[in-house]
């Protein structure tokens, strides 16, 4: 079984978008209909992602933590035990490609890091923060990015090294740095495709959506 690990924190403008996505994803004919277990973690929610959760058919968390790293590693816990052999993580604000599994596990790795497309479209960032992204961000294999919204890991590999850590941000690069001391075989790849927003109103301190507003002049 594939799990797939999806923190929220009052995404009720985004989620339903994203859990489309995802499932489109597990019926990808190259996963040979694998079972795809989807979970939303929902970490200190109060508007109504919980409903647009329950709308589709996935399993629904509840954490307390507002703490991110808290929230993936809740569902990667409750995937293992279940029996997932393979763990991939996306956020709510972000819609994963219809070959997202199947390229993330074509790869052969024992951990996948992806890289990420900006979805603009909302223009809340203007064009001086756009085009400086685009002049420093590397989206083609052999990048050396890590984004939680992209970001697959077998269960051995994720176990192994210590899962995630209850961090508020940078978690994804803390679970990286913890596979890489482990000797996990890791491949940086442009391959599985996701697009995240843009958005100035960030969940996480720290995180993405911070690294954006940095870029303005």
């Amino acid at each position: 079984m594939i799990g797939v690990v999806i923190p929220a924190h009052n995404e009720e403008a985004c989620l339903d978008a994203c859990l489309h996505a995802v499932r489109a994803a597990a019926l990808h004919p190259a996963l040979r209909s694998e079972p795809v277990r989807i979970v939303a973690v929902l970490d200190d929610c109060s508007d109504g992602t919980e409903a647009v959760a329950r709308a589709h058919p996935v399993q629904v968390l509840h954490v307390q933590a507002r703490k991110v790293g808290a929230a993936r590693a809740a569902g990667a816990q409750h995937l293992l035990e279940a029996g997932a052999r393979w763990l991939a993580f996306t956020d709510a604000d972000t819609v994963v490609s219809p070959g997202w599994l199947a390229a993330q596990l074509g790869l052969g790795a024992q951990a996948v890091c992806g890289s990420v497309e900006v979805d603009w479209s909302a223009g809340e960032h203007g064009e001086p923060v756009r085009q400086c992204f685009e002049r420093h961000y590397r989206d083609a294999d052999g990048h050396r990015h890590i984004h939680g919204a992209n970001l697959g890991v077998c269960a051995l590999a994720y176990r192994r090294a210590g899962g995630f850590a209850p961090l508020a941000c940078s978690e994804d690069v803390a679970l990286v740095e913890a596979l890489q001391r482990s000797g996990a075989t890791i491949a940086w790849s442009a391959a599985p495709r996701v697009l995240t927003s843009a958005r100035t109103d960030a969940r996480a301190r720290g995180g993405f959506g911070d690294t954006l507003l940095a870029m303005a002049p």
